[in-house]
């Protein structure tokens, strides 16, 4: 499966999704390789700060021609992982059209949820070419027992793009494992973090499965 996480607004957390679904990918036995095509470099600069290799390839890839150039590294993978750019243009283009799935971070503000019109119109492109595409919105930083946390779902509903049962919560651990070159899965795995992302990763799966796209 080629997974691509994409958004045009930043900071919306698209590395750090990025990152633990790879990890809870190959935590699961699959052999996973990141491709970073966000000119920023933040999953390269995550595995730099590593001690010892990730458990999941990392490579940078920031070019308009990666939908070209995917499928020759996926032949080697059961899975690849994108961390698309920050804006729609080009690269995210040619990461969407690499995919056969898509993760839309989104956190829970209005700003937000305004800015996800742009990505699901160019998801809407993109299905013309890839009709076995499936995409999903993913809530990320999610604040317990807020009003905006609780609505959000219910204001992405109408864009028509399903969004995952399982929200990443705000939560320090994400930042703490990144600064050391880490994700939670390593950190601590029996934590309700890595709970979370297990649980994204499953859905995702679930998703593509149960839409005929195979595994």
């Amino acid at each position: 499966m080629i997974i691509a996480v994409l958004n045009q607004k930043g900071g919306v957390g698209k590395t750090t999704i990025a990152l633990h679904v790879s990890a809870a990918l190959a935590e699961g036995g699959r052999k996973v390789m990141l491709i970073d095509a966000d000119p920023q470099g933040s999953a390269l600069d995550w595995a730099a700060a590593r001690t010892g290799e990730p458990p999941f390839a990392v490579v940078g890839l920031p070019r308009p021609n990666l939908h070209k150039e995917v499928p020759r590294h996926a032949a080697s993978y059961d899975d690849v992982v994108i961390d698309g750019p920050p804006r729609v243009n080009e690269l995210a283009r040619s990461a969407l059209l690499a995919a056969d799935a898509v993760l839309v971070p989104v956190q829970p503000s209005p700003y937000d949820v305004w800015a996800a019109r742009e990505i699901v119109a160019l998801l809407r492109e993109a299905h013309v070419f890839k009709e076995s595409q499936i995409a999903r919105f993913v809530i990320n930083r999610k604040i317990v027992n807020t009003a905006i946390g609780r609505d959000v779902v219910e204001a992405l509903s109408g864009f028509d793009l399903p969004v995952l049962p399982t929200a990443l919560l705000q939560r320090v651990v994400f930042a703490e494992s990144a600064a050391r070159g880490q994700t939670v899965l390593e950190t601590d795995p029996a934590g309700a973090a890595a709970r979370e992302v297990r649980a994204v990763c499953r859905e995702l799966r679930t998703a593509f499965n149960g839409a005929g796209a195979g595994a």
